[in-house]
């Protein structure tokens, strides 16, 4: 958690101005890719991570918790589930 507004708001436009450590960028780019381009994911993606420090069950919860966000919002997408005001953009 953090109270710095700025740094959320960074998040929320563009996190590559935000102020991150290199296994935060590198675990960003990683999920956009991921997110964006399913298709073309490959083996030289996971080269970031690694050299960020992570190991291989860093990388596993990363693609899972990504993969799982994305499946959610499918099926939640695809019911015409809508957000509650709280969630909403302001």
């Amino acid at each position: 958690m953090t109270d710095d507004e700025t740094f959320v708001n960074q998040l929320k436009t563009d996190y590559t101005n935000a102020d991150l450590t290199l296994s935060q960028r590198a675990m960003l780019d990683y999920a956009v890719k991921l997110t964006e381009s399913p298709t073309r994911m490959e083996a030289a993606d996971l080269k970031p991570l690694r050299e960020a420090g992570l190991d291989d069950k860093a990388i596993l919860d990363i693609n899972q918790i990504v993969a799982y966000f994305a499946y959610v919002n499918r099926v939640a997408d695809g019911l015409g589930v809508e957000l509650e005001d709280f969630w909403k953009e302001k």
